[in-house]
C-alpha cells in the first residue's frame, strides 16, 4: 500500500518582525514490522524480526538491505518472496512486511533479538557490546576498489542533494546514493533514519544483483558512524564519503576492510582517512 512521505501540520512560526499560525510539511515517520518464514519445509515458522521506524515507501529496498547488511542473506535465491501483509489490522496497513526465506537459511535468534525495535536516529541502538556490532562479511574476493577523480568527488553532495525530493520539502531526511568511479548516481534513497537510507540503497542495489558494491562510491548526507561502515562493508563497498565526520570506530573499521573513507566532503574540501591512492588529483601531478 502506497504511503506518503510526508504529512502536513500547522506550526507556529515565529520571526524577528512577528509570528503566524501557518501549515508546513513535516517527514512521516511511522514503525515496519518486518516478519520472516523460514525454516525447513516440514516446519516453517513465522517470526518478528525487527520493527524499524522508517519514512514509508521503498519497504522492500529496505528489508532486503537490512537483511543484507546483517549477513543473513547473501544470495538472491535465498529470498523466495518479499511482500507486505494483507491480513492485518487497518491502523497497520502498509506497516507490516512479510519475507519468506528459504529453507537453507538459519536464523542464530540470540543474536537477532536486539532488532526489536530500531530507532530512526540510531542503528546501533540496544546493542550491548561491540562484539554484537561486528558481522563478518563473506565477500571473499573483492576488487581494487574504484579511483574516482577528486573533481568529480567533490560534486558528489550537490548532485546527491539535487535528487532529496523530500528533504528539499521538509529538511527532515537523511539520504544515500551509490554512484560510479565517473560520479553517476545509480540508486539513491531517504529516510529518516541515516541507516535506513543505506539499507533502502544497498536494498535495490541487491535486487539488482549489483553486489559486491567494490567499484562503486557510496555516499552518505551526514555523519559517518560505525553502524554505516558496517553495512557498507557487508555490502562490499570499498569507498565510502559523507558530508560530516566519521568516528573512531568507522575509522578503524574502515582500516580493517581497507576502505576509502572520506568526511567532511562539499564543493571545495574533503578529509580522507584511509586510502587516499583511490583519489586520483590532477593538482597534486602537475
Amino acid at each position: 500500500m502506497p504511503q506518503s512521505a510526508v504529512s502536513a501540520v500547522n506550526v507556529h512560526k515565529a520571526r524577528a518582525d512577528g509570528s503566524k499560525l501557518t501549515s508546513d510539511l513535516v517527514a512521516v515517520e511511522e514503525p515496519l514490522e518486518v516478519r520472516v518464514q523460514f525454516g525447513p519445509e516440514q516446519s516453517r515458522k513465522e517470526q518478528v524480526l525487527a520493527v524499524i521506524m522508517r519514512t514509508p515507501g521503498h519497504d522492500e529496498f529496505l528489508t532486503l538491505g537490512f537483511l543484507c547488511t546483517e549477513g543473513i542473506i547473501q544470495e538472491e535465491s535465498q529470498v523466495l518472496s518479499i511482500k507486505h501483509c494483507t491480513n492485518v489490522p487497518e491502523t497497520a496497513a502498509g506497516n507490516v512486511i512479510m519475507v519468506k526465506l528459504a529453507p537453507s537459511v538459519t536464523l542464530p535468534w540470540d543474536q537477532y533479538q536486539r532488532h526489536i525495535y530500531m530507532s530512526s536516529s540510531c542503528g546501533v541502538c540496544g546493542k550491548t557490546s561491540l562484539e554484537a556490532v561486528v558481522v563478518s562479511c563473506h565477500w571473499q574476493e573483492l576488487g581494487p576498489g574504484p579511483q574516482l577523480q577528486s573533481e568529480i568527488l567533490y560534486q558528489l553532495p550537490t548532485r546527491l542533494k539535487e535528487l532529496q525530493l523530500v528533504f528539499n520539502r521538509t529538511g527532515g531526511l537523511h539520504a544515500a546514493g551509490i554512484f560510479n568511479s565517473h560520479g553517476k548516481p545509480l540508486y539513491w534513497q531517504e529516510d529518516i533514519g541515516r541507516h535506513n537510507a543505506v539499507d533502502k540503497v544497498i536494498g535495490a542495489a541487491w535486487q539488482a544483483k549489483l553486489l559486491p558494491l567494490d567499484e562503486h562510491v557510496l555516499l552518505v548526507s551526514g555523519r559517518i558512524g560505525f553502524e554505516l561502515v558496517q553495512k557498507s562493508v557487508m555490502a562490499g563497498i570499498r569507498f565510502m564519503a559523507g558530508v560530516g565526520a566519521p568516528s573512531s570506530l568507522a575509522v578503524e573499521l574502515a582500516e580493517q576492510h581497507e576502505m576509502t573513507l572520506v568526511g567532511f566532503l562539499n564543493e571545495k574540501r574533503y578529509n580522507c582517512y584511509y586510502q587516499p591512492q583511490r583519489i586520483i588529483d590532477r593538482s597534486e601531478r602537475t
